[in-house]
C-alpha cells in the first residue's frame, strides 16, 4: 500500500496511539478510548497490524528488557509523516463536507 492511500480507521488509531511508545495492551486500550469504543482490536488483529506497520517502516519495536515479555513499539519519522498526511486528508474531507452541506 503506498503511503499516500487512505488509512483504515484501525491503522490510524494504532499510529495515533504510538505518538508515545507503548506496549500492545496499551495500544489496544488507547485505540478503543480514542475511537469512543468503535475500534476494538483483538490481540491477533493488533499484532498482525503491528507486524505490517513494522514491515512498512512506520513503527519500530523497542528493545525488550531482560526477563520481560512486554514488547513496546514506537512511531518512526516515516510513520509520523504518514499520520500527518492522513490528518491533512481527513481535514480536507471534513472541510469539503461542511462547505457543501453547510
Amino acid at each position: 500500500m503506498p503511503d499516500s492511500l487512505a488509512l483504515t480507521e484501525s491503522t490510524y488509531y494504532i499510529l495515533l496511539a504510538l505518538h508515545t511508545p507503548q506496549h500492545g495492551y496499551g495500544i489496544m486500550q488507547q485505540t478503543e478510548a480514542l475511537s469512543g469504543g468503535r475500534v476494538r482490536l483483538a490481540a491477533g488483529t493488533l499484532y498482525g497490524a503491528l507486524n505490517a506497520l513494522c514491515d512498512k517502516g512506520w513503527i519500530l519495536p523497542l528493545p525488550v528488557e531482560d526477563g520481560s515479555r512486554r514488547k513496546e513499539y514506537k512511531l518512526t519519522e516515516k510513520g509520523l509523516q504518514v499520520l500527518r498526511t492522513e490528518v491533512k486528508r481527513l481535514r480536507e474531507l471534513a472541510d469539503n463536507g461542511e462547505r457543501i452541506l453547510g
